[in-house]
């Protein structure tokens, strides 16, 4: 019996689950889900973030303590080094009778006075031999007794850092109980003629430990301070409470530690303890960071996390929408698009989204139209790019700049009455312009490019004064062969403004055209400045302009027409050295002028 009322109601799950929509079926999945996600969530939240909190605080603090240790090392080394300079520069080798070292002695200490409070040498029986400013010493006081003393003697060789104390030694009416770190050393003196052993004092501020230590703070409630090896307090922010019994610290036991991170329990608190050693003194850093502080056990925390789980629910009823969406609705989407190709826009986007079959469908016809456009638009493409060429060299054969130069040369010749240098000018600008419209054609014969370009250097052999020389030389041939217009002069200019113009000497041109096998060449040589290969290489594919003052066709753009009109086996070829001059070699092929059109259909 049980077992058929199990069937019946797994039979009745199944035929719901059978009656309801996909979208239904996927938001009720998806809402469970969802629950147990946040349930989930809210149930680690707290461990996982406070853990994470006290980590990056832990983190944190040990690079604050790193920053202070090295700030309190290079304060330390700052005191070596005036320790070093009160010796060499001030003591050593020199008579303490003399007035010359006490007046060293007091420059040392005015160069270094808002850190040290007095400087002083003194001999091996506790006799003061010089100091700074002038100080008397106390009397009574056992010089000989004092640790700073008495570590200089037994250990010569070092320098020697104390715990701060209240100044004993000399007399100040003015503030007898100022604190005070000593720093001494033992060091070789000269009396007289004769050498002794002597001790060295500074007496160093206790302020500068202060202001150093008074700038490191920890969050979340904590603090550093500073001990001796031994557990001493050397700095701390409660030092007056803990010397008066209000406070209590883990000092002792906490600079007996390594360096690194350490958990104790203080007082029935837990702690986090940093410890870093000082370099030259073997001082303890210890910083102190409380336990676990970090609560949700407030009201605002809890609005905190009662609004993230709202969010968070939120946003995967969203999701679950979308989703379910994306279930659903692609296969209709699909069909729009593919639709909507159909009526004649090759612009529409095919839907690709969906599960991997519709994904799958929905690419390859995308793939499909994507190739129909793409060979569409290289026709395009082709016939554009032939189109803008011709249009290029038509708009490039009336260079503002030239004829504005021309005509400057020929109202200069009329108004000095050189008629017929002028006539001369005229005549080839106006035999210029007539080949370069060539009543709209684009094919030309070679007599008739060359005439061109003779014209052209006509011109500018009158505007530069017969600065060069030039000549054509064509085989009877190759005169009737057809070739594009504009293809030599552009070369002439180039060879004219980037060869020749900037020589001392005359320059040259040489034009040639002659016909080799089934093909045509034409070469422009000029004896200017050459080029490097790689500007050739340059030139050719577009990336060096070459047009700086010409007519604005580059060779680039001679090589891509030639190619364009005859095909990727002919264009130009640059031949060059630096200094030695250059020359470009057009290649064509040999078709009699009146047979273009059978051969090329144009």
């Amino acid at each position: 019996m049980g077992k058929e009322k199990k069937n019946s109601l797994s039979a009745r799950l199944s035929g719901l689950h059978g009656k309801s929509s996909i979208r239904y079926s996927v938001f009720l999945t998806f809402t469970v889900s969802a629950v147990l996600v946040v349930m989930l969530t809210a149930f680690f939240f707290y461990r996982r973030f406070s853990g994470q909190l006290e980590r990056t605080m832990l983190s944190e603090n040990q690079i604050l303590i790193s920053q202070i240790n090295q700030a309190m090392e290079t304060y330390l080394r700052e005191k070596m080094k005036l320790s070093d300079a009160f010796y060499y520069n001030v003591i050593k080798n020199k008579n303490l009778d003399d007035e010359e070292v006490t007046e060293k002695l007091q420059l040392l200490y005015e160069a270094n006075h808002s850190s040290v409070e007095n400087m002083a040498v003194f001999s091996m029986t506790g006799k003061v031999l010089a100091t700074a400013p002038p100080a008397s010493p106390k009397k009574n006081v056992n010089i000989m007794g004092q640790e700073w003393f008495v570590k200089s003697v037994q250990k010569t060789e070092d320098l020697h850092f104390f715990n701060p104390t209240v100044q004993s030694v000399f007399v100040d009416t003015a503030n007898p109980f100022k604190w005070v770190i000593p720093l001494s050393s033992s060091v070789e003196i000269t009396r007289e003629k004769s050498t002794q052993q002597g001790v060295l004092l500074i007496n160093l501020k206790y302020s500068g430990i202060e202001q150093i230590m008074s700038k490191a703070t920890l969050g979340n409630g904590g603090y550093i301070y500073l001990t001796d090896r031994e557990g001493n307090l050397i700095y701390h922010p409660k030092k007056q409470l803990i010397f008066s019994g209000l406070e209590t610290e883990s000092n002792v036991s906490a600079a007996a530690l390594s360096d690194g991170n350490h958990k104790e329990t203080f007082e029935g608190e837990e702690r986090v303890l940093t410890v870093k050693t000082v370099g030259y003194t073997g001082w303890k850093l210890i910083g102190v960071m409380p336990g676990r502080r970090f609560s949700f056990n407030t009201f605002q925390n809890r609005l905190f996390i009662s609004s993230i789980i709202l969010a968070l629910l939120l946003v995967l009823v969203m999701v679950n929408s979308r989703i379910s969406s994306m279930l659903t609705d692609p296969i209709r989407r699909l069909e729009k698009s593919v639709h909507e190709m159909e009526e004649g826009n090759l612009e529409a986007v095919i839907y690709t989204g969906g599960s991997y079959e519709v994904m799958h469908l929905g690419r390859a016809i995308q793939d499909m139209v994507d190739e129909m456009k793409r060979l569409m638009e290289a026709t395009v493409a082709e016939h554009e790019s032939k189109r803008k060429s011709e249009l290029d060299a038509l708009q490039s054969q009336i260079n503002p700049h030239f004829l504005y130069n021309t005509l400057d040369i020929i109202v200069w010749m009329i108004e000095n009455e050189q008629y017929p240098e002028a006539v001369r000018i005229v005549t080839s600008l106006a035999r210029l312009f007539r080949i370069s419209l060539s009543r709209g054609r684009n094919i030309i014969p070679v007599r008739d490019e060359l005439e061109h370009v003779r014209n052209y250097l006509n011109i500018q052999q009158m505007r530069f004064k017969n600065k060069f020389e030039f000549s054509i030389e064509a085989e009877e041939e190759v005169c009737a062969m057809s070739t594009i217009k504009l293809v030599v002069q552009p070369l002439a200019e180039n060879a004219l403004y980037h060869g020749i113009e900037f020589m001392d000497e005359e320059g040259r041109i040489d034009i040639r055209a002659w016909k080799k096998g089934g093909d045509v060449y034409l070469s422009v040589s000029d004896n200017g400045l050459g080029m490097t290969k790689e500007t050739m290489e340059a030139l050719l594919k577009g990336e060096i302009s070459s047009k700086t003052k010409g007519s604005g066709i580059g060779f680039s753009n001679v090589n891509e027409r030639i190619k364009l009109y005859f095909g990727e086996a002919y264009g130009l070829r640059i031949e060059s050295e630096p200094d030695e001059g250059t020359t470009v070699m057009i290649h064509i092929p040999a078709v009699p002028y009146g047979e273009e059109v059978v051969r090329w259909g144009r």
